[in-house]
């Protein structure tokens, strides 16, 4: 008889995992760079908008570890390969810093990613002690190193195994399966339902030019149209909300100033060996090179190799320990001013602009600020750009009860309308404190 380890989860109900799955991801579950992601909010600032949004990347990486575990039972996949999808699912967000994307525009351009950070947290199992408690735990099983580098080849979907690199990552992915009814559930909202048993019965192994792939049945195209539209809409309501990404600017404003700061001002001092403040200032450091450099590549990789010990100690948490020390300091600093905006949620005025204004609106902005000494942080704007589906690369395939294999594209108007439409969301952040100023009501037509 099969004995089960259960984990009761408000959006899965309860999660199965045999005794056997539960030897795989326990070792895993335990260890400290998994256990952190207890401490990392899944949707940023989204809480602040949605008060339920509370949830973090721990419940979302076991969550999509029990979705790929379902998606290997219906398509037969055999338990060793198995074995690495699921850790995969669990690992697939090990990279992630503090308030999950929002932690990520401090770099250049974007230019450091929670991706860039997962090799180094995976190669942390890579130890002659882990592994060997591992393989005791699983004698059958066993992993290795060689091991470890498919599972990181699996989340960058790069491994020779096309079906199981979709399973962890596509457009069909056990990521996205979990993370449109979690975020949904959590904020409150009904945007991001789909029928998640009806479409995982409709997954099938479709091969395509030899290669074996993720897809559906003819009867799962409906599934899929809603699942597609469920993500739009996620991103529309929630993932791009004017709000939650005007606080979240507020944040990232306050990280470069502070950083700064502590090189500057002796109100600081104390905030010197603070492991957060010493990132930021490589933060920093890394962003006036990568302005100059040719070889962004090469910095990009010194940076992570230098910084990665003080990386995995952060958290939201330490954040937020240096906002509340900061908004009841007395003196007069920029830092100081946005910590007590954090502290007492006082979000910035967001307009949405059309796109054929935003030209216009941002020349406007960038006169303002000269005319009237205006800091960058009272004012900006946003550009969020999504893609709701992508037909050029890796398109959903579709097998109909003869065999034949077609893109999903073809045979939905719906995702073909979608397909390859980049939508924008352009919003302005104002300072509410700078909403009396005559240029800025003239900006925003008041």
């Amino acid at each position: 008889m099969i004995q089960f380890h259960v984990i009761k989860d408000p959006v899965h109900g309860a999660m199965q995992f045999t005794t056997l799955e539960d030897s795989w991801i326990k070792p895993f579950l335990d260890s400290g760079n998994v256990q952190r992601l207890r401490h990392i909010r899944q949707l940023g600032l989204a809480d602040w908008i949605f008060p339920g949004a509370v949830h973090t990347r721990f419940s979302h990486s076991v969550g999509c570890c029990y979705v790929g575990s379902q998606i290997c039972n219906k398509l037969g996949v055999s338990t060793r390969d198995k074995q690495l999808v699921m850790l995969a699912c669990l690992l697939h967000d090990i990279g992630h810093g503090p308030f999950s994307h929002a932690f990520e525009t401090l770099f250049y351009q974007g230019g450091i990613r929670h991706e860039l950070w997962t090799p180094m947290f995976i190669a942390d199992y890579a130890n002659e002690g882990f592994l060997s408690s591992f393989n005791k735990k699983n004698p059958d099983y066993p992993l290795s190193q060689e091991d470890l580098k498919i599972i990181q080849d699996l989340i960058g979907h790069k491994s020779e195994s096309t079906l199981l690199s979709d399973i962890v990552s596509s457009q069909l992915d056990a990521d996205r399966l979990d993370y449109l009814h979690r975020d949904s559930h959590f904020c409150g909202v009904t945007y991001g339902e789909y029928d998640f048993r009806w479409l995982l019965h409709c997954l099938t192994v479709i091969e395509q030019d030899g290669v074996a792939r993720l897809g559906v049945t003819t009867k799962g195209i409906g599934v899929v149209e809603q699942y597609l539209m469920a993500r739009r809409l996620m991103v529309r309501n929630v993932y791009h909300h004017g709000k939650k990404h005007g606080g979240e600017f507020f944040l990232q404003s306050f990280l470069h100033y502070l950083a700064q700061a502590v090189n500057e001002d002796g109100y600081f001092k104390e905030l010197a060996a603070n492991p957060l403040i010493i990132f930021l200032q490589s933060v920093n450091n890394y962003n006036a090179q990568a302005k100059q450099t040719s070889n962004l590549n090469a910095l990009k990789t010194e940076f992570l190799k230098q910084n990665y010990a003080l990386y995995k100690q952060l958290c939201d948490y330490d954040i937020y320990a240096v906002i509340r020390h900061l908004a009841h300091q007395n003196f007069n600093h920029t830092s100081v001013t946005l910590a007590k905006r954090l502290y007492a949620r006082q979000l910035p005025k967001v307009i949405y602009i059309d796109e054929k204004s935003v030209d216009r609106v941002s020349q406007q902005i960038e006169k303002i600020k000269k005319q009237h000494d205006i800091e960058d942080w009272q004012i900006t704007l946003l550009q969020l750009p999504h893609l709701s589906y992508e037909m050029e690369q890796n398109p959903i395939l579709i097998q109909d009860s003869f065999g034949r294999v077609s893109f999903l594209h073809d045979d939905s108007l719906m995702v073909e309308a979608l397909s390859d439409r980049r939508e924008n969301s352009s919003l302005v952040c104002i300072d509410t404190n700078i909403l009396h100023h005559f240029a800025i009501k003239k900006l925003i037509g008041d």
